[in-house]
């Protein structure tokens, strides 16, 4: 492909044997609805914020700015930074209790690290249910956030590690639709709760967060611990029987071998937040960093965090604002499992290429329906009903877009690239620029839609077509390789191969793991 990554077929590296047995379908789909938690947060922040009763009570400056508004500016009436930081606290916790979940992880197993972040998410949901003044908000956004912080460190990294290589990108963006569910499900609540006479419905909404925590709570006490973190704490035994099940084929000597290579090089590396900046970890640490940095600047957040308040802004009264994010949370999850039928079948550089264009030009024509209509002033006039709905059609085959590609891929692809020695430092960095640049886009939002208006859908469009580019570029396909020889894809690429003059990999080859990490050889 000119200019772009390879396509490693299965030639190219080992092919390990192994079925997709109902065991390993179970306990991928159990353990990726840890997403529910993230997703169910996301989906309903801004339902919440868009709810009187909860502003009346909580942010009565916000609440007395809409109603005594007579500007007619649409795109300033919920210009609040308090508010904003009610919905981005969240993430500033998740950023810093990643860093934490890295060293719990790679410890004391995947399954710890997930149990934690179902206890604190529950505590976080609990505190934000029965909240008094905004303090106990803040207190129980920032529980919630240690919980995602968690979950959101340990979950990718089980899926990866769990299935199938064919089936690695399936069975992981499985999690991505368990995010997708609880939005939409966050939503369909928002809408009902929000009708409930005397405005507490709101506590409903927060408090409900209890049962995607309780979820995942009880699913890592009952889930399997992976091979490869049985083996980093020496049960190689049990990692064996293990992985026999979970592959369910008579003989995994190949993959269990490599598996312990990989795992007794780990272990020279003494320090694995310095290790991640040597030089042949270059691809990996950049992947790292700019896959969540580009994945958050799509504008998705924007969309998902505050579609009541968007909508509602664009048009829409208060119920059908609530409606619409409704539909846009059902595509979100739709589109997802078109990305679970494809991603192993068409490939990760496909889907990033075609939800990256699409996602392009339904921004760019958002910006110029609402430019269109608001103009620079935010006053829409008389808003035709048909207006608004196609400006929620594009909406929708946006989020399509990004839920079939930069949602999912966003948290596979860096979950399948990293070397066992760097894996749970390289997630924790992930996880941290994801929430860091989470944080600060839901920090920003209003202030940015108050000042750029309906520019905020073009300035969100600069950046799709920056990480398109960089995909095509940059991003090698990693379908149908093995997670322990993944070294191939950076070898053959044409502009990464440069940072792997330490390894040695010739193409029709098998690699392996050579002493102390430090290099793969042809047998």
């Amino acid at each position: 492909m000119a200019g772009g990554g390879i396509d490693p077929g299965p030639g190219n590296g080992k092919e390990y044997p192994g079925e997709l047995t109902l065991y390993v379908t179970v306990t991928c789909i159990v353990a990726a609805m840890g997403g529910l938690i993230f997703g169910y947060d996301i989906g309903i922040s801004g339902g919440v914020t868009s709810m009187d009763s909860f502003l009346e009570k909580f942010f009565p400056s916000v609440y007395r700015k809409e109603k005594a508004d007579t500007s007619k500016n649409q795109y300033c009436k919920f210009d609040s930074q308090t508010l904003t930081m009610f919905t981005s606290s969240l993430y500033l916790a998740a950023l810093l209790s990643s860093l934490v979940a890295s060293s719990v992880t790679r410890k004391f197993g995947r399954k710890l690290s997930m149990l934690f972040g179902g206890i604190l998410f529950c505590a976080g949901a609990l505190i934000n249910g029965f909240a008094q003044a905004v303090w106990m908000l803040i207190v129980g956004r920032i529980l919630l956030g240690f919980g995602i912080g968690f979950a959101n460190q340990s979950v990718p990294l089980y899926l990866s590690e769990m299935a199938p290589y064919k089936y690695r990108g399936s069975l992981n963006i499985v999690f991505q639709l368990s995010i997708t569910v609880g939005i939409l499900v966050a939503n369909v609540l928002n809408y009902f709760f929000a009708k409930i006479d005397g405005g507490w419905g709101w506590r409903l909404s927060l408090g409900g967060a209890m049962v995607p925590a309780l979820i995942i709570t009880v699913g890592s006490i009952v889930l399997p611990e992976t091979p490869n973190s049985m083996i980093e704490r020496g049960r190689h035994e049990e990692a064996k029987a293990k992985l026999l099940r979970i592959r369910g084929v008579h003989s995994v000597d190949e993959e269990f071998n490599d598996l312990v290579t990989a795992s007794e090089a780990s272990k020279q590396v003494e320090h694995p937040w310095r290790n991640i900046l040597q030089r042949k970890y270059r691809p990996q640490l950049t992947m790292a960093i700019m896959i969540p940095f580009f994945q958050q600047l799509t504008g998705i957040n924007v969309i998902m965090f505050y579609a009541p308040v968007l909508f509602r802004t664009i048009g829409f009264g208060d119920d059908a604002s609530l409606m619409s994010a409704v539909i846009t949370g059902g595509v979100n999850v739709l589109a997802t499992m078109v990305s679970i039928y494809g991603v192993d079948k068409w490939g990760r550089r496909f889907l990033f290429l075609e939800g990256g264009s699409q996602m392009l030009i339904c921004q760019v024509l958002v910006a110029i329906f609402i430019g269109v209509k608001f103009g620079v002033d935010g006053n829409p006039g008389d808003l035709p009903k048909w207006y608004a709905i196609v400006v929620v059609l594009f909406i929708c085959i946006y989020v399509a877009g990004f839920a079939w590609s930069w949602g999912p891929l966003g948290w596979l692809v860096p979950s399948e690239i990293f070397p066992l020695e760097i894996r749970s430092a390289a997630q924790s960095i992930n996880v941290s620029v994801n929430m860091f640049f989470t944080f600060i886009i839901a920090q920003v939002f209003l202030t940015l839609l108050c000042h750029l208006k309906f520019g905020l859908f073009l300035f969100f469009a600069f950046f799709v077509i920056i990480m398109t580019i960089f995909v095509f570029f940059f991003l090698p396909e990693t379908k149908n390789i093995p997670i322990e020889e993944m070294v191939v894809v950076w070898k053959q690429h044409w502009f990464w191969s440069r940072f792997m003059t330490d390894v040695e990999y010739t193409n029709g080859g098998t690699v392996e793991m050579g002493k102390g990490g430090d290099a793969f050889k042809k047998v």
